[in-house]
């Protein structure tokens, strides 16, 4: 019988290459997060409820999300770091 192999040979291994579109795929959150607003204006509409004392609170947050949407086009489309500039 041979004995068997039990060398572990440590292999390094290369951190995968991101594809063009995958920092533009975290985008993706803001406009499940508009059709869950729209879907609650739906709801106040068909139910009639009283949605008078959130309207600050919706505008706060529809501000919100035009700042996180402004930031996240920044770090989306912004060059990375571990590219090399050809000139």
């Amino acid at each position: 019988m041979e004995p068997l192999d039990t060398d572990m040979e440590d292999t390094m291994r290369e951190p995968r290459q991101a594809t063009p579109g995958s920092r533009l795929n975290a985008l993706l959150i803001l406009p499940s997060l508009g059709i869950l607003l729209i879907l609650f204006f739906i709801a106040a509409a068909v139910f009639q409820f009283d949605i008078s004392g959130l309207v600050d609170t919706i505008m706060g947050l529809m501000i919100l999300f035009f700042i996180v949407l402004v930031g996240m086009l920044f770090w989306a489309l912004a060059p990375r770091a571990n590219r090399a500039n050809k000139a």
